[in-house]
């Protein structure tokens, strides 16, 4: 809708994993370096957490664009699976060929081991990659564990990346898994953008889709930060909807104002700064107390003796008239 307005070829701030978008920065190169390193020969596991909407899904869609051809890749985004379903799906993506009607574990483990081989033979490499890996059941992790058991003399067959939010390092640290942990030869954890990064990010994004010149002011980009925290999913949503209201205000940029609004809107109604309501709040309060005063004092001043009440020093004696003698 806002496209042509602004003159973008596409949306920038779409909220779906596409690499092209990677804002490369620093912790975002380093995650890539480190799943690299983790593929690498004689490699068992690598692991890369993150915050829901820190890019984790992106960093590992940019890593298979980066991989030579000869490495095959598994991509499992659904890891709600028994462990045979697990090796099936790995199977699937590998393009393994099985029977529909087989039932057995082993059966889908030596055809996968088969086709490694062979793939091997010829110079090529496998990787899985399981994306949400905090939703994998332990009789799913260990399953993956004894996959990477298949391996020649020198180097193993299967390569695999567990991708996940902070409750996996959490699942990893239990007793019973620390043989795959044990495994683990590349670890990274993305964190949130900073106010710099987030300005690039957005510079970035704005970039590919095909705008030259940054489209939001200064102090606009410092709310979206404040906003958002940095995580670069909120960025987009709030972004986008802040361009969606700067072009139906026919604004040439996105202010402030425009941003509070869209975070209004994204976000419930809450407002990252809350003194603007707290001192509402207190004002509000202040006058219901002075008109309840004004209310309560009005009567009680309307009993007062007159004279009572044009005495402003209290110190001051009260003169009575003495009794007349009628003797």
């Amino acid at each position: 809708m806002y496209k042509t307005y602004f003159g973008l070829r596409e949306r920038p701030f779409s909220i779906t994993p596409d690499p092209r978008f990677l804002y490369p920065s620093p912790q975002h190169q380093e995650a890539l370096g480190h799943l690299q390193y983790g593929i690498g020969e004689n490699s068992g596991f690598a692991l890369l957490t993150g915050e829901v909407g820190t890019g984790k899904t992106t960093v590992i869609r940019a890593l298979i664009d980066q991989l030579p051809e000869q490495i095959n890749v598994a991509l499992i985004t659904n890891p709600m699976l028994s462990a045979q379903e697990l090796v099936a799906s790995i199977c699937d993506e590998l393009g393994v060929a099985y029977p529909g009607n087989s039932s057995s574990l082993k059966t889908l483990i030596d055809l996968l081991n088969n086709y490694l081989q062979e793939q091997h033979q010829q110079g090529h490499h496998s990787v899985v990659i399981i994306d949400e890996a905090q939703n994998l059941s332990r009789e799913s992790l260990e399953q993956i564990r004894l996959l990477t058991n298949l391996e020649t003399h020198q180097e193993k067959l299967l390569r695999i990346i567990l991708v996940g939010q902070p409750e996996l390092r959490q699942l990893l640290k239990r007793h019973d898994l620390r043989q795959l942990a044990q495994r683990i030869t590349a670890r990274y954890h993305l964190g949130m953008l900073s106010a710099d990064q987030t300005r690039a990010y957005i510079g970035h994004r704005l970039a590919v889709a095909g705008m030259g010149n940054n489209l939001f002011t200064e102090t606009a980009i410092r709310r979206v930060h404040k906003l958002t925290g940095g995580v670069p999913r909120l960025i987009n949503s709030l972004c986008d909807r802040a361009l969606l209201g700067a072009y139906s205000e026919e604004l040439s940029a996105v202010t402030p104002r425009i941003i509070d609004r869209a975070g209004q809107e994204l976000f419930h109604g809450s407002v990252a700064n809350p003194w603007p309501r707290a001192l509402g709040a207190a004002t509000a309060a202040m006058t219901a107390i002075i008109v309840l005063l004004v209310i309560l004092w009005a009567p009680w001043s309307a009993n007062v003796p007159a004279s009572q009440a044009e005495s402003n020093d209290p110190s001051e004696p009260v003169t009575r008239n003495a009794p007349v003698n009628k003797s």
